[in-house]
């Protein structure tokens, strides 16, 4: 593919359009003029900080760019950190929009993936606690949180309880139904794409005749799997195949948090909009929490907002000594 480097060009990042004069891309398709003006395509994916996607950058002709030759390599570009807390923020916003399109039912079913403790579960649960209330006030829909280890045929009955059409399943941390066949096989069902979807149990169980589940029922639910795994890196070829039908039922949302100063933003990110609140603390004290975890994210047990929680309830149970009992509690021996 070749490369060309843009000499007067733009992209709309973070809603604002900004140059990209003197970057390098692998060309996609030559100069265009479209209903908003002369572009050029490129393949964002090759450039550190842009969508992994073919992007359009705008340009006034094909004399905003020029071939760059095949040996030159795309630019690398460093994302500022302003521009990554924007992304995660933008990301965990799109979560909560996507989580009330599965409870109206607009969209099927949804996969969360992210590293553990930066929020993932709560994004969910907070919107699904909305319509909870609703339910208390009169309303008819629910939802219920799955975790931990599920077998097959507690996965059915699960989905007998919570078929109609209002209903969602939330499977958080449930990895384990992602390594079973048959529980991948049941949710392939439950999640088809047909306008009408029926599971079935082919096997005599007095479990499901003891509940009054039957062998066959119609799944007009929604669905949403949070999970710490990136399917892309699941090495068995077997569970492999079921997940890449699994996922082409589902939509499935990368929360784009994997470098160590990517979960230190987030951190930041989540305090600075008011996670610490509730606690009392003085600004000085929650930048002193968050300075804490940034020196020794290296040897806590986990860099996690779920540490900031535990650092927070010692910095006011503690106040004049915080720091130490947090050495001794949430860090790793040197």
């Amino acid at each position: 593919m070749q490369n060309i480097t843009i000499i007067d060009g733009t992209y709309k990042i973070r809603g604002n359009d900004t140059s990209v004069a003197g970057l390098t891309f692998p060309l996609v398709e030559e100069f265009k003029v479209g209903a908003k003006g002369g572009y050029v395509t490129v393949d964002g994916s090759a450039v550190n900080g842009f969508p992994d996607r073919n992007i359009k950058i705008k340009v006034s002709g094909p004399e905003g760019y020029e071939l760059a030759g095949q040996d030159v390599k795309p630019s690398r570009r460093e994302e500022s950190d302003a521009e990554i807390i924007e992304r995660i923020r933008e990301r965990f916003d799109m979560l909560k929009e996507m989580t009330k399109a599965v409870k109206k039912g607009d969209v099927r079913a949804m996969i969360v993936s992210g590293p553990p403790g930066v929020g993932k579960s709560h994004g969910v649960e907070e919107v699904l606690d909305r319509y909870n209330t609703m339910a208390a006030l009169g309303g008819t829909r629910k939802f219920d949180v799955v975790k931990g280890a599920m077998s097959p045929i507690g996965l059915y009955v699960k989905l007998f309880n919570y078929k109609e059409k209002d209903d969602v399943l939330v499977f958080d941390d449930c990895d384990a139904v992602f390594e079973e066949p048959l529980a991948l096989n049941i949710l392939k069902a439950a999640l088809d794409s047909k306008k009408k979807r029926t599971i079935h149990w082919n096997t005599d169980s007095f479990k499901l005749r003891n509940e009054g589940v039957p062998d066959s029922f119609e799944f007009k639910g929604s669905a949403i799997f949070i999970t710490n795994l990136d399917f892309h890196d699941i090495k068995s070829k077997k569970i492999r195949s079921h997940l890449e039908a699994l996922e082409s039922r589902c939509h499935y949302m990368d929360l784009t948090i994997s470098t160590e100063r990517e979960k230190m933003l987030r951190i930041a990110q989540v305090i600075q909009d008011g996670m610490l609140d509730e606690y009392k603390l003085s600004d000085e004290t929650k930048e002193e929490i968050v300075d804490f975890c940034a020196i020794n994210k290296n040897r806590l047990r986990e860099l996690s907002l779920r540490t900031v929680l535990k650092v927070a309830d010692l910095a006011v149970a503690f106040p004049d000594k915080w720091e130490a009992m947090a050495e001794n509690t949430v860090m790793r021996r040197a």
